[in-house]
């Protein structure tokens, strides 16, 4: 009986509301940890800013998101497709839109429940901490998800 493995990803596509905190995150630690092995993007439904607390926690594990512009999935579709084996969602709205899309385009789509931590009232590092335990939280999840759908090195081409 043959062993059945997860199905390789090549890409993977993660999307949240605005694509300021959560998508850009994820997308950041999974470049961080499968960039050189898997395509990642992120996009939001909405536009909107580049959010500074997002790059500060990213910045505190040596992930550097200074350079992101938050995009929607309209102008990530009209920029270079969404040819994505898999879709990550992690806020309703996105899951929604994520599921509309797969009317025309053949990924799988999975949600991750992600809070928003914008939401966080309170000092500065109670705000900081809330935008940490999105990261961990992402990070633990990105590095199982994926490390599981890459291929080991006794995969012969050909085999």
């Amino acid at each position: 009986m043959e062993e059945t493995r997860p199905k390789r990803i090549h890409s993977v596509l993660f999307v949240c509301a605005m694509n300021a905190v959560r998508s850009p995150m994820a997308e950041a630690i999974a470049r961080h940890y499968f960039g050189k092995s898997t395509y990642v993007q992120s996009a939001g439904v909405r536009k909107s800013d580049p959010d500074g607390f997002m790059v500060s926690t990213l910045a505190e594990i040596g992930i550097d998101a200074s350079k992101h512009k938050p995009r929607t999935l309209q102008e990530l579709e009209e920029w270079e497709g969404l040819n994505f084996d898999l879709i990550i969602t992690l806020s309703p709205e996105a899951h929604h839109a994520a599921l509309e899309l797969t009317r025309t385009i053949a990924a799988d789509v999975e949600y991750w429940p992600t809070p928003d931590p914008t939401i966080t009232q309170g000092s500065r590092e109670h705000v900081l901490d809330a935008y940490r335990n999105i990261r961990d939280g992402l990070m633990y999840r990105i590095r199982m998800r994926l490390r599981g759908s890459q291929k080991s090195p006794d995969d012969g081409e050909g085999a």
